[in-house]
C-alpha cells in the first residue's frame, strides 16, 4: 500500500464512523472485499496512462467527510466499492511486477484492520467537538487532492 492508498481507506473509515456503525460495520466489510476484486482485474490488465485518480478521491472523500454530509446507507456503500475497486485496481495493475497473490492478499487484510480500528474508534468518539476535530481532519484530505490536482495539472501541462 502507498501513503495514497492508506490515506483513502482511512478518509473511508473515518467516514464510515461519523456516520455510525451500520456504515462502519459495510465499510469494514465492503472496502477490502471490493479492493482485493479491483486487484484481481488490475493484474490482468496493462498499465494506463496517468489519471488524478487519487486526487480526485481525496478530494471527494475529503470533502464529505468536513461537510458531514450524510449519505444513505446505499449511496455511501456504491462510493466505497467504486473508490476501493478503483484504488484496488490501480495497485493490482502495481503488483504485476511482484509477489501478485501474496501482496494483494496482505493488502486486503491490512484494509480489513485498519478500517475496523479507525472506524471502530471514531463509532466510540462521545463529546461534541471529537466530531469537529474529524471533519478537520477531512478538509486537510480534501485540501491534499486539490494541492494533488494541481500538481497533476501543472506537470501535464509541461
Amino acid at each position: 500500500l502507498t501513503p495514497e492508498d492508506l490515506i483513502i481507506v482511512l478518509a473511508l473509515a473515518l467516514y464510515g464512523g461519523l456516520r455510525g456503525t451500520t456504515h462502519g460495520r459495510h465499510a469494514l466489510f465492503l472496502v477490502p472485499v471490493a479492493w482485493f476484486v479491483g486487484g484481481l482485474f488490475g493484474m490482468q490488465t496493462e498499465p494506463l496512462p496517468d489519471y488524478p485518480v487519487a486526487a480526485l478521491s481525496f478530494l471527494l472523500l475529503g470533502l464529505l467527510i468536513a461537510a458531514d454530509l450524510r449519505l444513505s446507507l446505499p449511496t455511501f456503500t456504491a462510493a466505497a466499492v467504486a473508490i476501493s475497486l478503483t484504488h484496488g485496481f490501480f495497485n493490482g495493475i502495481a503488483l504485476k511486477s511482484g509477489p501478485a497473490g501474496l501482496g494483494l492478499i496482505g493488502i486486503t487484510a491490512a484494509l480489513f484492520v485498519l478500517v475496523a480500528l479507525v472506524s471502530a474508534l471514531i463509532v466510540s468518539l462521545r463529546p461534541p467537538w471529537t466530531r469537529i476535530a474529524v471533519r478537520v481532519m477531512g478538509s486537510w484530505v480534501a485540501a491534499i487532492g486539490v494541492l494533488m490536482i494541481g500538481w497533476f495539472v501543472r506537470s501535464n501541462m509541461a
